[in-house]
Formats: C-alpha cells, sequence, structure tokens
C-alpha cells in the first residue's frame, strides 16, 4: 500500500459501520429505540439508518449523541468499548451497573419536566395535620435533581436548627417504568427520604401522585409513609414565591382542593 493509497478500513462504508455497529451498543440498555430518540432530539428514520451503518450524523448530532452517552467521537473509528470515557460515583460503580444503570438516571423533560413543584402529604410528625412544600427540579448534564427546603416550623418541633444550610435538601430523580423515584437527604446525610411518583392524567397534565417514606425508627405516634402530590409549576416564579409562604403544616381544610383528593384523606395508606 503506498502512502497515498487509504487504508479501506478507512473507507465511509467502513467507518459507518463501525459507528452503526457502536451506536447499537449503546442504546442496548434503553428501554426503547423510541424513546431514545425522543431524548435525543433526533428523527426515528434518520436514527434507524445511523443503526444500520447507511449514514453519519452532522457534527451537531454526533456531538449531541456523545454527550448523551458519555463517549468521544472516537466511536466513529473504534469499538465503543475502548472509548467510554470511565464515570465516578457510587451509581456507576461495576457491582450495580446492571442494576441502577445511568440510563436510569436520563429522564426526558416530557416525562418529568424541570421546574417549581408544590407538593402534598400528611404530615410525619403531627398526625391530624399535612406538609405542604416547594421544591425545584432541574437539570444537570444527563441526570435530574431536585432542590428544597424543610419548613422552619416542621425542623423547629423535632428540635433542629432553622438556618437555610441546616433546612436544606437535595436529591436525585431516577426513571422507573411507571413514573419516577426520587431519593433526597439533608447537607451531611443526616435525614434520607424515598418517594416514587406516577404521572396522573389531567387538563394540564401537570399532576404526579404517589407517596414519600422517610428513614427513622418505628414509632407509635409518626408516620413512616404517607401519600405524596406534586404539582408541576412550571418555571412560575410568582406561583413558586406565593407558595412559599403557604409551606408548613395545615389541616386537610387548607389544602387544595384537587389536592385532598388525590391525597384521599381519611383512607388508609395501602
Amino acid at each position: 500500500m503506498t502512502p497515498n493509497t487509504p487504508d479501506s478500513s478507512e473507507s465511509p462504508a467502513a467507518l459507518r459501520s463501525v459507528f452503526g455497529a457502536n451506536l447499537r451498543k449503546l442504546a442496548a440498555d434503553y428501554p426503547s429505540v423510541a424513546s431514545l430518540c425522543r431524548d435525543l432530539g433526533i428523527n426515528r428514520t434518520q436514527f434507524n439508518r445511523y443503526l444500520a451503518g447507511e449514514s453519519f450524523p452532522r457534527p451537531d448530532v454526533l456531538h449531541r449523541i456523545c454527550v448523551f452517552f458519555d463517549v468521544d467521537a472516537r466511536i466513529l473509528l473504534e469499538p465503543v468499548e475502548t472509548v467510554t470515557q470511565t464515570r465516578s460515583g457510587i451509581f456507576n460503580d461495576p457491582v450495580i451497573e446492571d442494576f441502577l444503570t445511568r440510563s436510569g438516571a436520563q429522564i426526558s423533560e416530557e416525562d418529568f419536566p424541570s421546574g417549581f413543584y408544590r407538593f402534598s402529604r400528611a404530615s410525619f410528625v403531627e398526625q391530624e395535620l399535612f406538609a405542604i412544600g416547594l421544591v425545584y427540579v432541574f437539570r444537570e448534564g444527563e441526570s435530574t435533581f431536585v432542590r428544597g427546603y424543610e419548613p422552619r416550623q416542621a425542623m423547629s418541633i423535632q428540635g433542629m436548627g432553622t438556618t437555610a444550610p441546616q433546612r436544606e435538601y437535595r436529591g436525585v430523580v431516577l426513571r422507573q417504568e411507571q413514573g419516577v423515584t426520587i431519593l433526597t437527604s439533608r447537607r451531611g446525610a443526616t435525614t434520607c427520604s424515598f418517594s416514587f411518583l406516577s404521572r396522573l392524567a389531567s387538563y394540564n397534565n401537570n399532576y404526579w401522585e404517589g407517596y414519600a417514606t422517610r428513614t427513622t425508627a418505628e414509632s407509635l405516634t409518626e408516620r413512616r409513609v404517607a401519600r405524596l402530590v406534586f404539582e408541576h409549576l412550571q418555571h412560575d416564579f410568582s406561583a413558586a414565591r406565593e407558595v412559599s409562604r403557604q409551606t408548613g403544616f395545615v389541616s386537610h381544610e387548607e389544602l387544595p382542593p384537587y389536592h385532598t383528593r388525590l391525597l384521599r384523606v381519611g383512607q388508609p395508606f395501602r
């Protein structure tokens, strides 16, 4: 082979074949090609051409694919096993890779949009009262996170500090087959809660219902699990400010009417 003769393995057809094989491997753990295309923002027909090795993506689309799957542009030239970037963190540990995979954190805006949410549930510490709160859901890279503050009243009742850093909690949102789960903790992992939410069919399609649990020892006077309602306020700062003034403990008569219905006040939790 002379210096000016291209290697046949680097022909466009060969490169398309390598890229298609790599893309099929990357997509294998995703629930469906249709949902993957939605999350990537790529036309399904065009994506199938990539998978079949019939076409290359434009540079901007290739960048989108690389960022999404956490690889680099060498997937055009080399087997994906050699180019996957090393990721750190407990959720990426090989021990649980096949159980809590990275795709679990890849939640589309359509399925669980960013923005402010008003939530309500029965109080964990006051048997006759309900808690209203405000959280903010946001994206960083491929992951979805949640941030909020415990009401001062709730912290005070439990003998805890009421400064903003002491009340703040953050968490991660993970995709489930029928909805999402949210794992949150206060700073220093001093407390932790686990919630499950499933979207409801409603007029504005902005309600989720499920349940919340907290990590605490069994008690005769306090709850460890309660029904939970999330209402998406989008990015409406005025609505969020209004809800922030209402956060804390309320009676069931003070709950938003639709929240009362979804919480099924008076019915046992199963």
